[in-house]
């Protein structure tokens, strides 16, 4: 398996982790511990995770320049991003804060043509529309939109949230040709633990661990070791060898493998409107993710010709 192709199935791993990550973080908030303590207990255990780890890497020392861009980076892909969503989610419906969620690789698609210089071509709009298209269609199907205390803010929240992971995804790209993931995702992850610690210490410090029965427990570590930790490792080595318009596609998975989890728990049925949506996200993500292997195969023919 060459390396864009290991790339693609880390991409594939992390939608169906985090599509799964929706049921069973609901189990675990409001009821057991509210949303910003969890986010500190996520954010710790990530940091100590990544930290015991890190000696799986190579020795490599970071230039003193680059520890401001792994503070940008924990500031908008841990900090800034995930209080902003949940608080967001506090505000709003689920559904709209999935909705608002989605347009991500839209975001991103119009940061890379404005920071990277990198060329919409119509064929990966087209995708991410229709990515964007199935998988709205996929969270509104049945659904209401009420329940909201103030979705005006909420969404505000939930949408800035979507900015923020877009400009993550820009920014990490560069260290990601510089480093090997280990080397600093251990300081992404400690400084955006110090930057949510102010905001969820409190909440976390009244939680009552002996009355957390072992099944929330079990799934409080799921949401750490693999929806926090292994995630979030997996979506750098995906970086390193694909754009982060088409890292950011995938997004349009997560609500598809949510369904057919739930489908699957016998909480939610399959029906033709789920049937059609799965089909666009899956034309959409194929559209975006095939653009850049079919560039490499015109380059490689244009090679064997010469030679």
């Amino acid at each position: 398996m060459n390396s864009r192709a290991w790339a693609l199935v880390c991409a594939w791993i992390v939608a169906i982790i985090y599509g799964v990550t929706f049921t069973i973080a609901k189990d675990v908030m409001p009821k057991y511990i509210d949303a910003f303590g969890f986010i500190v207990l996520r954010v710790g255990g990530a940091t100590l995770l990544f930290w015991l780890f890190s000696f799986l890497g190579p020795k490599e020392k970071i230039a003193k320049k680059d520890f401001l861009r792994i503070a940008v980076c924990a500031f908008f892909g841990v900090a800034f991003n995930m209080l902003t969503f949940f608080k967001g989610l506090s505000y709003t419906s689920p559904i709209m804060g999935a909705v608002l969620m989605v347009t991500t690789p839209m975001i991103v698609l119009i940061l890379s043509s404005i920071l990277m210089k990198e060329k919409m071509k119509s064929k990966k709009v087209l995708g991410i529309l229709l990515g964007l298209a199935g998988t709205v269609t996929l969270i509104l199907y049945g659904k209401a939109l009420s329940n909201a205390s103030n979705a005006t803010l909420g969404n505000l929240l939930v949408f800035v949230n979507a900015v923020s992971y877009g400009f993550y995804l820009i920014f990490v790209k560069k260290l990601m040709d510089r480093y090997n993931a280990f080397t600093f995702v251990k300081y992404i992850y400690l400084f955006g633990f110090f930057m949510v610690l102010p905001f969820g210490f409190n909440e976390l410090k009244v939680v009552n661990w002996n009355e957390i029965p072992l099944e929330i427990g079990l799934k409080i570590g799921f949401v750490v070791v693999f929806s926090t930790f292994l995630t979030y490792l997996l979506n750098l080595v995906s970086m390193r060898n694909l754009k982060p318009t088409t890292v950011a596609v995938f997004i349009y998975l997560q609500p598809f493998f949510a369904t057919v989890f739930a489908i699957y728990l016998e909480k939610d049925n399959l029906n033709m409107v789920k049937i059609v949506s799965a089909l666009l996200i899956f034309v959409g993500v194929y559209l975006v993710i095939m653009k850049e292997s079919n560039k490499k195969n015109q380059v490689k023919s244009i090679n064997s010709s010469e030679n």
